[in-house]
């Protein structure tokens, strides 16, 4: 009787220990099933914004990522990881972003490009001809200079980082990426959005940024122009202001007056011109702030 007593406990006992033994294996497989997960995540790109024409994206970062690169030129990314990239107006149909890693293992991400319908006007006139005059040309290219080395600066601001608002309230005059074409010859498109805002009425910086330009005088085709620097080779033009509130090298905060609107330089009426660059990508404002309250 002891016998078949102590069989039957140790058979109680067996069949204990399968049961715990069921859990804790499933336990473990769900947890590495969990790891691996994980880590395929970590190993990848992570973005928020559109692959669109003019479009503007901010991105994570594989893990252990030493340099990046997009269609082979170099996009710094900061201590947590996070980066800016954007496709020009007239960007190709794909792109190609490459990860390297610490450990030499390159990570890629391809990019499909969706087209934009732009605004195009057909005029049955020509354009001018004979370009511009030599002394027009000899006022332009030191405003060219300048503006080329306002966009060369790279700050530490992390506006690039930041939901960008609207520089000014009123009619939207004109358009990102709209275009006339001259008995099809196509002039240059419009490189910004237009805001039609009364004579006088102060604009605010957008984003957070750094003055990399204040023009002390009225250049001959921005009038009183204010460049801003948004980090990470993002910034802001301003074109046309009647007044800028800012100097060079000071920086300023998402929602302070920057400036007030006017028409100076090569301008119908009063507006402000906001046009924004990545690098030498140019972007469409709208997509970032989306549509105007």
């Amino acid at each position: 009787m002891g016998l078949k007593k102590n069989a039957i406990l140790g058979a109680f006992a067996l069949t204990a220990v399968a049961a715990m033994a069921l859990p804790l294996s499933s336990t473990l497989a769900e947890t590495a099933e969990a790891e691996e997960s994980a880590f395929r995540q970590a190993v990848k790109f992570g973005f928020t914004g559109q692959e669109i024409q003019g479009g503007v994206m901010l991105g994570d970062a594989p893990a252990g990522t030493r340099s990046l690169s997009f269609e082979g030129q170099p996009v710094p990314v900061d201590e947590d990881g996070k980066f800016i990239v954007a496709f020009n107006r007239d960007a190709g149909q794909s792109a190609q972003m490459v990860a390297t890693l610490e450990n030499g293992e390159t990570i890629k991400k391809f990019f499909n490009i969706a087209p934009r319908k732009w605004k195009i006007e057909h005029v049955n006139v020509a354009r001018r001809s004979g370009g511009p005059s030599a002394a027009f040309m000899a006022r332009r290219r030191p405003e060219l200079e300048q503006i080329n080395a306002a966009r060369q600066v790279r700050s530490d601001s992390k506006g690039w980082r930041q939901t960008f608002i609207w520089p000014a309230k009123g009619r939207i005059s004109g358009m990102f990426g709209s275009q006339r074409v001259y008995k099809g010859e196509p002039g240059s498109y419009h490189s910004g959005v237009d805001i039609a805002g009364g004579a006088g009425t102060y604009f605010v910086a957008p984003a957070d940024g750094v003055v990399t330009l204040a023009a002390n005088k009225p250049f001959s085709l921005e009038g009183n122009l204010l460049m801003l620097d948004h980090g990470m080779g993002l910034n802001s033009a301003f074109l046309h202001a009647s007044e800028i509130l800012v100097e060079e090298g000071q920086s300023v905060k998402r929602g302070e007056p920057i400036g007030r609107i006017g028409a100076t330089g090569r301008a119908t009426g009063p507006h402000l011109h906001w046009s924004m660059k990545w690098n030498n990508a140019r972007i469409d404002p709208i997509l970032l702030t989306g549509p105007m309250d």
